[in-house]
């Protein structure tokens, strides 16, 4: 049964066709995920002890949701020199609050799967550099002075796998505590914002890339919906025969490099922003496409001078939550 309904939603999210509703898709599925645990708690399995209180199942149903910190890898601030991969390039002073909400179901304590909702905030902000700006490589990240921010709204399918519960426990004790790993396939929301004279500013809408316009063909508009794929790892431990307590590490590649509204793309002609946009955004855009003069007066643009890299953004998120164990009966 789960099988199938994840596969259905694994069609919503990778369909390009359906991205416009996978968002909402994920949001149904919850309430629909929900009737499925309460309807499949009371079929029959292979029961046996869990304690001198309970039986266990071989399916347990799981509910819970949790608290963390989210960060992210995108094109702007980072650390000392010329940017780097994963982790080696995270500013942990841009981590955020974050939450979480999931619902679920265990299979013979090896497998699992589940719907989980995260709701957090990344942000990033070239004036982190501040301190860096005479070293060569972070100079021109310094002074090209973005910043931006973000909501992340994500749901996503996960699966996990417990590998040490693959061992014959019928002769010694089955540990409370099981490190697993988990990946899955989500959908997030995202909005990037800029701060600028005292008010943040939408930019998907400024289209400071030149998304869309005929002069860079190979600049499309980006849509403020993306997939993100999950993978990470996690320590499961036994509360008790309700409870369970987990700590997760949970990174997401994605498929857009727009988190923050910078692409790999050049500079654009900023003449060119009146020919696509209406007056009020249009001047807005002329003035945020490029921030150079912000803190460089003197600044001459490079007519091949790139906004950012071409590599996709990715966040990530370090979560304590909190479960509880549905289907065990009373002896």
């Amino acid at each position: 049964m789960f099988i199938i309904f994840g596969f259905h939603l694994l069609i919503h999210v990778t369909n390009p066709s359906c991205m416009r509703i996978s968002f909402q898709v994920f949001k149904s599925s919850f309430y629909t995920l929900f009737l499925m645990l309460c309807m499949g708690g009371r079929s029959q399995s292979q029961s046996y002890f869990y304690n001198e209180k309970y039986y266990e199942k071989d399916v347990l149903f799981e509910f819970g949701g949790g608290v963390g910190a989210m960060n992210s890898l995108t094109d702007l601030g980072g650390k000392k020199g010329i940017g780097r991969r994963f982790l080696k390039d995270i500013n942990w002073k841009n981590t955020e609050l974050c939450r979480t909400i999931y619902i679920g179901a265990n299979f013979g304590d090896v497998f699992g799967i589940r719907l989980e909702g995260t709701f957090g905030k990344v942000k990033g902000y070239d004036s982190v550099l501040a301190r860096y700006k005479t070293d060569g490589q972070t100079k021109g990240r310094y002074y090209r002075n973005l910043n931006f921010r973000s909501n992340i709204s994500e749901f996503a399918l996960i699966g996990e796998f417990h590998p040490l519960m693959l061992r014959d426990f019928s002769t010694s004790t089955v540990p409370l505590l099981s490190p697993y790993i988990m990946a899955g396939i989500g959908t997030f929301k995202f909005n990037p914002q800029t701060y600028f004279q005292g008010a943040w500013v939408d930019l998907e809408p400024l289209r400071l890339e030149g998304q869309g316009f005929k002069e860079y063909k190979d600049r499309e508009i980006y849509s403020t919906r993306a997939v993100s794929f999950p993978m990470g790892i996690g320590l499961k431990y036994e509360l008790g025969s309700l409870f369970v307590a987990r700590f997760e590490m949970l990174h997401r590649f994605t498929n857009t490099d727009y988190l923050d509204d910078v692409g790999s793309g050049v500079y654009v002609n900023p003449a060119l922003f009146a020919s696509y946009l209406s007056p009020p955004k249009a001047t807005l855009a002329a003035q945020l496409y490029d921030r150079h003069k912000e803190l460089n007066p003197d600044y001459i643009p490079d007519s091949d001078e790139k906004r950012g890299k071409a590599n996709k953004d990715a966040y990530f998120t370090f979560c304590l939550k909190v479960g509880i164990v549905i289907g065990r009966p009373n002896r």
